[in-house]
């Protein structure tokens, strides 16, 4: 396949050059910044690129920035992005949208050759190479950005059982257990699901409102 690589390390461009000359694909750029990229991936129109999260002159997101703009841009091309390590938001935002031809590496990945160049023909074949590392760490952001997912099943059951109309004794009946258990996992609800202690307002009404938004 045609690659252009985008790092401002010289030494990691060389060493990824070298290793996709060596499995028989052709680097027809490699560059250091995010422009150099964009006009590259005009002039070549490769079938992959391989871009660093962030480059100059910040070194924040430019080669995010510059990822989105292809998969804009240039559908056609896959996109690979690598990071120094799991960077949630930059993540997210690149995952937003279509995933196909799409990769997101940690650069440790790219020492484990197989596996690095297998990401990388998977991406040219249209398909999605994922870190496991960035993988957990997005699970682990969808999870805490839903307050529900931390609701144990039975406190879960609860807030369904007080979405019906139920109060806190037809809910014991109805599950079996004493009316402490019941206030017990109500209160426990109400503390997961970061309601405010506000004498303004229904703690149990607002815990409907989040069950049912959900």
């Amino acid at each position: 396949m045609r690659v252009i690589l985008a790092d401002d390390s010289v030494l990691l461009r060389e060493g990824l050059t070298r290793l996709l000359d060596e499995a028989g694909h052709e680097v027809v750029a490699a560059v250091a910044d995010a422009p150099a990229l964009l006009d590259a991936v005009a002039r070549h129109r490769p079938d992959v690129a391989v871009v660093d999260v962030r480059m100059p002159p910040t070194h924040r997101d430019e080669g995010l920035r510059a990822a989105l703009e292809i998969r804009e841009r240039h559908p056609g091309v896959g996109v690979l992005v690598l990071s120094q390590y799991v960077e949630q938001h930059y993540a997210a935002r690149l995952l937003a949208g279509a995933a196909e031809g799409l990769g997101y590496l940690l650069k440790d990945r790219v020492s484990e050759v197989a596996e690095f160049l297998g990401s990388l023909e998977r991406v040219h074949a249209g398909g999605t190479a994922l870190d496991p590392e960035v993988v957990r760490s997005l699970m682990a952001r969808a999870a805490h950005a839903d307050p529900l997912s931390r609701l144990s099943p039975r406190e879960s059951e609860v807030l369904r059982h007080l979405a019906q109309g139920l109060t806190n004794a037809a809910v014991a009946e109805r599950l079996h257990v004493s009316l402490s258990t019941v206030e017990k996992h109500v209160n426990a609800v109400m503390d997961k699901l970061d309601l405010p202690r506000d004498p303004g307002y229904s703690r149990r009404v607002l815990a409907v409102l989040r069950y049912l938004g959900g």
